[in-house]
């Protein structure tokens, strides 16, 4: 089981961030990677720190699991497994949906189309929900520590990345357009965590 989540896993770095970072550089010249503001901690710091260390712990909980020969109940293991997978196509599909708009981590000065249709009608961060999934699948097949505190680390850093980064420069970018997409979608999964129409800071449940 701890083999097949190491796999699956592996598989989510090299397709989310290593192959389709290398498909917007051969298409366009720019890896759509954003170098985050590296001062020590402001938001930014906090959400790149955290993210780096959720995926160093995700990767570092199957190895341990291998390495101890320890796996999961089958049950609980294959279901992990199934999230896992489910969590990795739901990563990739809002990838796809975002199409030249994607980017990782947010540049001041630049204006993208703002993505509202497919998955993006459901929730605002669909990628991140799914990234949450496949550490949720994680901890189910790879119990322990380890899996906990990536998952933990994970959801810290995709809180701050977004309630104090991105939804900010959002708003100063699109304005009274993405309030008003934020009023109506989730911010990880639909209806929960839409913005206040009338206040940016404030939430309708």
């Amino acid at each position: 089981m701890s083999v097949i989540a190491l796999l699956i896993y592996l598989t989510g770095l090299v397709l989310a961030f290593g192959v389709r970072t290398l498909t917007a550089w051969r298409a366009t010249g720019d890896t759509r990677f954003r170098r985050p503001d590296t001062r020590l901690f402001t938001a930014a710091w906090w959400g790149t720190g955290l993210f780096v260390l959720a995926l160093l712990l995700g990767l570092a909980a199957p190895l341990a699991v291998i390495a101890t020969g320890s796996d999961s109940p089958p049950l609980a293991g294959w279901s992990g497994i199934v999230v896992m997978a489910a969590g990795l196509l739901l990563v990739l599909a809002a990838q796809t949906g975002m199409g030249d708009s994607w980017r990782i981590g947010v540049q001041e000065n630049e204006h993208t189309e703002l993505v509202i249709g497919g998955l993006f009608a459901l929730a605002r961060n669909p990628i991140f929900t799914g990234m949450a999934a496949v550490l949720i699948g994680l901890a189910l097949a790879v119990p322990g520590i380890l899996s906990a505190a990536a998952l933990f680390a994970l959801v810290a850093g995709i809180q701050v990345q977004v309630r104090l980064v991105e939804e900010p420069y959002l708003l100063r970018t699109h304005g009274a357009a993405y309030r008003a997409y934020a009023a109506r979608t989730g911010r990880f999964v639909p209806l929960l965590g839409r913005l206040a129409p009338t206040d940016d800071t404030e939430e309708t449940r």
